[in-house]
């Protein structure tokens, strides 16, 4: 069976930093692309950060571009998104994603809120 866990989130104040991770089992997970998406209230779903199989590429939505850092440890069969200078427009409920030709899974999200 194939699960996706999101730990991390939680209530941070502008300027702050978080560090979420995406723990996959029940799959092979050094043959899956993962991305990390985020959905505000109100608002679609829109992808943040993405990261090949092997690491070796990332590629990032303009608004978190020197912000957010995408890494991957395949012996861990974990994906993380390091989140730094936090703003008030970045919360959203972040949920991780992983993709191999036609197999395709989502996480439950964890809920970031950037607030004062």
């Amino acid at each position: 069976q194939v699960q996706i866990v999101e730990s991390g989130g939680g209530l941070v104040q502008p300027g702050g930093s978080l560090r979420l991770s995406c723990l996959a089992s029940g799959l092979p997970f050094s043959r899956y692309a993962m991305s990390w998406y985020r959905q505000a209230p109100g608002k679609e779903r829109e992808l943040v950060a993405g990261i090949t199989s092997t690491g070796d590429r990332t590629n990032y939505r303009d608004s978190v571009k020197g912000r957010f850092t995408i890494s991957r440890d395949n012996a861990k069969n974990t994906v993380y998104l390091q989140m730094n200078s936090l703003k008030s427009e970045d919360t959203a409920v972040y949920t991780c994603n992983a993709i191999w030709f036609g197999y395709n899974y989502w996480g439950q999200g964890t809920q970031v809120t950037v607030a004062s």
